[in-house]
């Protein structure tokens, strides 16, 4: 059992409900079911969203710093209960327990770059061509926000909306992934007390409900103006069209091909480590996760030789256990997809450097796989959510950059290389068509400092970063006349 005992997947109003069908979690290192959880209904939403209404008319109109004071508050009981709950997301998603710990110190983090953002909610102020007006932009709260998220983030994501939404003076009502429903589940209770001395029971609220129904509901509800939804493409095409068809707000997050390029003129042992993590932590299970590895042919097979070796030590096991760096798939399916594309990447001339099965073992293990691969086959222009590296070759930096732009997707990307006019080159408009471009460091690790997200087909939306705060807010324009006239713009003349 997990040492979170609540059974109950709706908190509204700081009372935990339920009147939908029941939910298990299970465990995917040894796939044996950790508890069992009743799930919400359209009809608990209903109830929630009535709540957040009457929430958000009191939480609006609380000043900003407050608002960040109750955030700063809510980074703290994180802070205080980090082990724990660093260990049920590693128990309930499957990641290393380093990295569990690194996703609540990641929301602890966001706690703490949204209390300067309460301080920091600025609008601008310019001059009026009319005599005796002032012209200025305010920025007001949304309203209640909807926000679902995917597994492989059960806790981060959450919290790079909700405490930027929170100190911008929105609520929030959370849908997390039915797959981690503990974890939201635990993040709930932990927040809730805060939420409640603050007199505001009501500003974070959580239902675990299925997407098919809940979380439609969520997206056809026009008294929700913001649905921020992280996920696959497919389903973010789905949220794109429902909620613009109402002409709310979407914010998405969905699919990611990231590819790292390994120059020759670059630090090597530096691009097998990055590559190494990119490709494998989190068992591939990251939207940043590195996908393709374009090296340039003149160092080539030495690099694959050394990448091959490293490849040989991960040590693949219960995620729990400090000593393993791969954990599992988060279920069956994912196995089953892991299977799928490494057989399309053969019939499609792919040749399978190391890796290629799944593990037999209790749980949803698989060895990480490099495949040498063309890598314009059509296998390579989807995203697998494995361990699964496809590797080619490219003999100058225009091929590489034209290599890795050419898929739908387009959230990260990474260039390994000490040539000043190549980092450039890839920096530049000619460059990485991604999100996000880095330079000697990998795909994966992104800090919430700087804006998160991608182009294309990964759907356009951004967290984090020092404007993040506006995707949560609507912006007025504000004309002042303090004057005994009142001319109007443009010379125009329109009196009686």
């Amino acid at each position: 059992m997990s040492i979170f005992t609540f059974k109950s997947g709706v908190c509204s109003s700081g009372c935990w409900l339920g009147s939908g069908g029941t939910l298990s979690s299970y465990n995917p290192a040894n796939g044996q079911k950790i508890t069992e959880i009743t799930q919400g209904s359209v009809g608990d939403l209903e109830i929630q969203i009535v709540e957040a209404q009457k929430a958000f008319r009191n939480w609006q109109i609380v000043p900003a710093p407050q608002r960040g004071e109750l955030v700063r508050q809510c980074g703290e009981i994180l802070r205080k209960n980090k082990e724990n709950l660093g260990k049920l997301v590693s128990q309930e998603m499957g990641k290393s327990l380093q990295e569990g710990l690194g996703e609540v110190q990641e929301a602890i983090d966001m706690a703490e770059f949204a209390v300067g953002l309460s301080r920091q909610l600025y609008g601008l102020t310019t001059h009026s061509e009319r005599p005796q007006h002032r012209l200025y932009e305010q920025w007001h709260p949304l309203g209640p926000v909807a926000v679902i998220t995917a597994f492989n983030f059960p806790v981060a994501v959450w919290a790079w909306n909700a405490f930027i939404a929170a100190v911008a003076g929105d609520v929030v009502i959370w849908k997390p992934s039915s797959q981690t429903p503990l974890c939201a589940i635990a993040v709930q209770e932990l927040l809730q007390p805060v939420c409640e001395a603050f007199g505001h029971p009501t500003i974070f609220q959580l239902i675990v409900g299925p997407g098919k129904s809940v979380g439609q509901k969520m997206l056809e509800d026009k008294r929700l103006p913001l649905v921020s939804f992280t996920g696959s493409i497919p389903a973010g095409r789905r949220v794109a069209e429902t909620v613009g068809r109402r002409l709310g707000r979407h914010l998405l997050e969905l699919g990611g091909n990231n590819a790292l390029i390994v120059s020759d003129q670059c630090r090597q042992d530096l691009a097998l480590r990055a590559v190494l993590f990119g490709a494998v932590g989190t068992a591939g299970q990251r939207c940043t996760s590195t996908r393709r590895l374009l090296v340039q042919e003149s160092i080539a097979d030495d690099f694959l030789t050394a990448l091959r070796s490293a490849y040989g030590q991960i040590t693949i096991g219960d995620p729990l256990d400090a000593s393993k760096l791969m954990g599992p798939l988060i279920n069956a399916k994912a196995v089953e997809d892991f299977e799928k594309a490494i057989a399309m990447a053969q019939a499609q001339g792919g040749k399978i450097l190391c890796g290629g099965h799944k593990i037999e073992r209790g749980g949803y293990f698989v060895e990480p796989t490099l495949i040498e691969i063309d890598l314009n086959s059509a296998i390579v222009q989807e995203e697998t959510f494995a361990p699964i590296l496809y590797v080619g070759r490219y003999a100058n930096l225009a091929e590489a950059i034209e290599l890795q732009n050419n898929v739908p997707q387009g959230l990260s990307s990474s260039l390994f290389s000490d040539n000043f006019m190549e980092v450039e080159k890839y920096l530049s408009a000619m460059g990485s068509d991604c999100g996000i471009a880095n330079i000697n460091t990998g795909t994966s690790g992104a800090e919430i400092g700087m804006s998160f997200g991608g182009e294309k087909e990964t759907g356009g939306g951004r967290e984090a970063g020092s404007d993040s705060w506006k995707a949560y807010m609507r912006r007025q324009t504000n004309t002042i006349n303090w004057g005994e006239e009142i001319p109007l713009a443009q010379g125009i003349n329109f009196y009686l």
